[in-house]
């Protein structure tokens, strides 16, 4: 690396550090991304929760998103079950679709969450519809499992969730 470029990296988190102190919630939120995968920092969970923590109580979903996995894998933080899905369904409803897929996911499998297939069949379409890809495999297994009433109630949550946004 040249001295210009890790220059420059210090430049940059420096500008990041400033933005985040400011509340800026993008800036808080790649601070968090620096310090969890210890880029041009030392790396440092409690630094990347807090920091997300931050961003994340300042609505910004994907923050929430990675606090909802800080929590779920218990970096940085206590590992909280019921905290990673406070966070994780904040996100979801913000439209973002990582936070909807992994929500899925939890509901499918019952994780930190009563097994409900409808409820993982809500949220793994919304995040189709946000543009998750490679559901479809999944989501078949999981109609073979359900009733047409239980697909039906389903596609009722999706539109009213639709509804409320």
């Amino acid at each position: 690396m040249t001295k210009t470029a890790a220059l420059s990296q210090q430049e940059y988190l420096e500008k990041c550090k400033s933005a985040a102190g400011k509340g800026n919630a993008i800036a808080q939120n790649t601070l968090g991304f620096l310090y969890l995968n210890g880029q041009s920092v030392e790396q440092d969970y409690q630094q990347a929760a807090k920091w997300f923590r931050h961003a994340a109580d300042n609505h910004y979903a994907p923050a929430q998103f990675n606090l909802a996995i800080m929590y779920k894998l218990g970096q940085g933080v206590e590992q909280n079950h019921t905290e990673s899905i406070r966070w994780m369904q904040l996100a979801a409803n913000q439209g973002y679709a990582e936070a909807q897929s992994n929500l899925g996911n939890m509901y499918y499998q019952g994780l930190a969450v009563m097994q409900d297939y409808q409820m993982a069949y809500m949220w793994w379409s919304l995040a189709e519809q946000n543009g998750v890809e490679d559901l479809q495999h999944i989501k078949a297994v999981l109609i073979k499992k359900m009733t047409e009433a239980e697909i039906n109630q389903a596609e009722q949550s999706i539109k009213q969730w639709q509804n409320k946004q």
